[in-house]
């Protein structure tokens, strides 16, 4: 970055780590003893819509490396479209999965990113919820490097436990890069994998 981009406010974007993923697991730990969060078992990864031969060749390849895994129990992965026109890949595991998961969503990324569809790449998450039935998503943005917690109220309506997020934000600061401009947090609503 040189002189006449810090002059004009230019900032090079941050690029992807997706190894960021490998940290779920620890922070788990710490998001259970702190709050009574457990893994649900579910994840996903969240891209645009693209058309064309190529990306369907690479989502059959990705998803077929996904469902050989012999220890996957449960459905195979899934390919899902919300309401907005994004494409969801969801991976279902065992709770007690929580690697295995993260492995699935590493996998995802790398192959997308591989294959020159990073630029299409926009999320991934990991669901957990409490006794209470309380959920959460911890959500890696993939153009950031960072993660932000976002937890939807139960109910009708669109409408999420702010309270909640900041909470889980300052539990897990020592665990997970956690994006510090709250007007990146963006509600990711009838998630697959929540």
């Amino acid at each position: 970055m040189g002189l006449l981009d810090i002059l004009l406010g230019r900032t090079k974007p941050v690029a992807p780590d997706l190894d960021q993923l490998f940290a779920l697991p620890s922070a788990a730990v710490t998001l259970e003893a702190a709050a009574g969060f457990t893994p649900t078992g579910r994840g996903a990864v969240c891209f645009a819509t693209v058309e064309g031969g190529a990306f369907e060749q690479t989502h059959r390849e990705v998803q077929a490396l996904l469902d050989a895994d012999a220890e996957r129990t449960g459905p195979p992965v899934e390919l899902t479209q919300d309401a907005y026109g994004y494409s969801w890949l969801v991976s279902h595991r065992a709770p007690d999965q929580l690697s295995a998961l993260v492995n699935d969503l590493h996998a995802v990324n790398s192959a997308m990113e591989v294959n020159g569809f990073g630029p299409q790449l926009l999320c991934s998450l990991a669901g957990f919820e409490d006794d209470a039935g309380r959920r959460l998503a911890l959500v890696y943005l993939y153009k950031r490097g960072t993660f932000f917690p976002f937890a939807p109220l139960a109910g009708d309506g669109q409408r999420r436990d702010s309270s909640l997020e900041l909470q889980v934000k300052s539990m897990l600061g020592n665990d997970l890069r956690i994006e510090q401009d709250l007007s990146r947090w963006f509600p990711v609503w009838g998630a697959p994998g929540l």
